[in-house]
């Protein structure tokens, strides 16, 4: 029996979820229009009428990424303490990417030539920039750390993307008690180096 053609927002949704759970289980080479399709249990043409190419869906890929991203950060509660409450998003941050490693290949590292974010898709990450200023600004408020905040903000996020980064391609060491250490180490010393 054909498939029935409702190019429907839920269809829409359905396919990008299954182009995020392809992504994950098959990797940057197994991700095209066709196995997303099959995927999702629609055809090929379905995705192109939705997204209009395979750069057009990888860009909603992107999309979703900080979507999601910025769902795990935002679910976090703030307390009096400042500080803990940014090292527990910065730990957030650490475990999406852990979770999430060919997403963030998309989000951050551009890996297929169908998609390279202009200035405005790049503000697709303002949400999850906006929350970590945030954070920071109380850190600076509470006197917890000194400076400029979104200059604070910048810091901690290349810090944790490249240690993250670091993680997943198992260069931060060989078990799970080395890798937390260097990753103590690092995030310490920046909030001691950063609380003037």
């Amino acid at each position: 029996m054909p498939r029935p053609k409702q190019r429907t927002p839920q269809l829409r949704e359905h396919v990008l979820s299954s182009a995020v759970d392809l992504l994950a289980r098959e990797g940057i080479v197994g991700f095209t229009a066709r196995n997303v399709a099959r995927e999702a249990d629609t055809s090929t043409p379905a995705i192109y009428e939705l997204f209009g190419d395979k750069g057009g869906l990888v860009r909603e890929v992107f999309f979703e990424g900080f979507r999601l991203l910025g769902e795990d950060l935002d679910a976090l509660p703030t307390s009096e303490d400042t500080r803990a409450d940014l090292l527990r998003l910065l730990e957030v941050y650490r475990e999406f990417m852990r979770k999430n490693p060919v997403l963030t290949q998309v989000m951050f590292s551009r890996p297929f030539s169908d998609f390279d974010p202009s200035r405005s898709e790049l503000e697709a990450s303002s949400s999850v920039r906006t929350l970590i200023i945030e954070r920071v600004g109380r850190c600076i408020d509470a006197g917890a750390l000194q400076g400029e905040q979104t200059d604070l903000a910048h810091v901690f996020v290349a810090l944790t993307q490249g240690l993250a980064a670091a993680e997943i391609a198992e260069r931060l060491g060989s078990t799970q008690e080395s890798v937390d250490r260097r990753w103590r180490l690092a995030v310490e010393g920046m909030m001691h180096g950063l609380s003037g």
